[in-house]
């Protein structure tokens, strides 16, 4: 990934560079052919200056503007040599002067190229402005290739036709972009070092941004199915941070049900480990002869395999309750008086409606129903017999308590977090029996709900309630028509 994403940043950054010394490159060459064509002007401007007095503006493909002023000579080769010798010969720049249809002035300074060294330019010249007109033109030969411009001098005073006095200037087009092809190797060599520099700040960072990537990898290959502690170090505020987070709090919840897993592993293993030695204890010392102790021992069996068989209904209603719920819009009151009508049908005790709340909720009556039921009947176990049970419902700030309290010998302290934990039990010394899942299933389904439940106990009596959240509170006129 690191050496894709650097690909990708040089890449761009190459076509970016190239496109723009492309481009640059090819303005600079128009700007450049202009300026030749301009100084190309300017030298026949200068000419006419000298030869006439004054400066004119010239016009290519136009006759030699007239001067009345104009400064007169004695021949047009003086003219010519004049011109010749006031006229400026820069770099790449050559200039000449054909009197008579031949090349026999030249600058008094040796110019970098000789005009007259190419014959046939000469001849086209004459040619090209044999009208008396000015001439602009591009010559490519074995010389090289040159941009000049031909202006027949004609003077006042000296008898002459058109062409028998020529200025002719011409610049090196090849050695005027010879500069050019310099500062395009500059560019190149700049862009490649830049190109580079790139490449290592790239390196760097892409390495840096990726680090957490790298990391949790390395984690994730350390990570066994027996060893979720793992955890990824984050670092900054960005997007891979956030990753970083979620995966640990992934690692964290997996961590968690695996534990969980453990745990009720551990637990089912040691419940189911009592009944299993219990039944092969007596089968052991059975003496199969013994008709009395063969069925007293089928009793045992069955009565351990029936326990065994509620312990994993119990286990499967637990890990049920991690499943969604389906809620509706309940009516507390009447929700309340039907749970009270099944549980009022536990005998051995005197059950008693305190208190329906009038409110609507939103809850799974079925598991609600489970849960609440599963209060009454621990309540109904760890009572004093032909005790009083009450079942009510109460409205809170924002939430509704569905409660049962009972007149038994109450809970200690200290067993108050562990009797809602799977298999967790309180010696009564009653002799109950049970799986030690049922406050455990409780719990799940208030928590499900998004409650929890309450718990008050004292040596004479308990009180368990499940609360969830209410949606609204109602007069009892007002809750017509909502379904319980």
């Amino acid at each position: 990934m690191r050496s894709r994403i650097l690909a990708s940043i040089l890449v761009v950054a190459a076509l970016g560079m190239t496109v723009a010394g492309i481009t640059a490159y090819l303005l600079q060459r128009d700007r450049t052919l202009e300026d030749i064509d301009d100084v190309l002007i300017s030298r026949v401007e200068a000419a006419q200056k000298v030869v006439s007095g004054a400066a004119t503006p010239l016009s290519v493909d136009g006759p030699r503007p007239a001067n009345p002023n104009q400064r007169r000579f004695p021949t047009v080769t003086d003219a010519m040599r004049s011109a010749l010798s006031h006229v400026p010969t820069n770099r790449n720049e050559s200039s000449l002067g054909i009197i008579d249809g031949r090349a026999q002035i030249i600058p008094g300074a040796p110019p970098d190229f000789a005009i007259e060294d190419n014959p046939d330019l000469v001849s086209r010249i004459i040619a090209e402005v044999a009208d008396g007109k000015v001439k602009m033109g591009t010559s490519l030969s074995d010389h090289g290739l040159y941009r000049y411009i031909a202006a027949p001098l004609n003077l006042e005073g000296v008898e002459s036709k058109p062409g028998d006095a020529i200025f002719v200037a011409a610049v090196d087009v090849n050695g005027s972009l010879e500069s050019l092809g310099s500062w395009s190797l500059t560019y190149a060599i700049v862009s490649f070092i830049t190109l580079f520099a790139i490449g290592l700040v790239g390196w760097f960072f892409a390495g840096r941004l990726l680090r957490p990537i790298r990391q949790l990898r390395a984690a994730a290959s350390r990570i066994t199915a027996t060893d979720l502690s793992e955890r990824i170090p984050v670092v900054g505020q960005d997007d891979v941070s956030e990753l970083t987070s979620t995966v640990n709090d992934m690692l964290e919840r997996l961590n968690g049900s695996m534990t969980s897993q453990n745990q009720l592993i551990d637990d089912v293993r040691h419940e189911l480990k009592t009944p299993i030695t219990i039944v092969r204890g007596h089968l052991e010392v059975l003496d199969p002869t013994n008709v009395a102790e063969v069925e007293a021992a089928r009793a045992l069996a069955i009565d351990e395999l029936d326990r065994m068989a509620g312990l994993v209904d119990d286990i499967e209603s637990l890990a049920e309750t991690q499943l969604a719920l389906t809620c509706t819009r309940t009516d507390a009151a009447t929700f309340t008086s039907d749970v009270f009508a099944k549980a009022s049908v536990i005998g051995g005790h005197d059950w008693v409606l305190v208190e329906s709340a009038t409110a609507v909720v939103s809850i799974d009556t079925g598991r609600v129903t489970q849960a609440w039921l599963q209060l009454a009947d621990n309540a109904a176990k760890y009572s004093p017999a032909n005790s009083t049970i009450e079942i009510g419902s109460t409205v809170l700030r924002d939430s509704i308590e569905f409660w049962v309290a009972d007149s038994g010998p109450g809970i200690a302290p200290a067993a108050v977090e562990r009797i809602f934990e799977r298999f967790g039990r309180v010696d009564t010394g009653r002799g109950i029996r049970g799986s030690g899942l049922g406050l455990a299933i409780v719990k799940a389904i208030a928590v499900a709900h998004g409650g929890t439940v309450n718990l008050t106990s004292s040596p004479k009596g308990s009180r368990f309630g499940i609360i969830v959240p209410s949606l609204e509170t109602m007069n009892t006129e007002e809750l017509e028509g909502i379904t319980p």
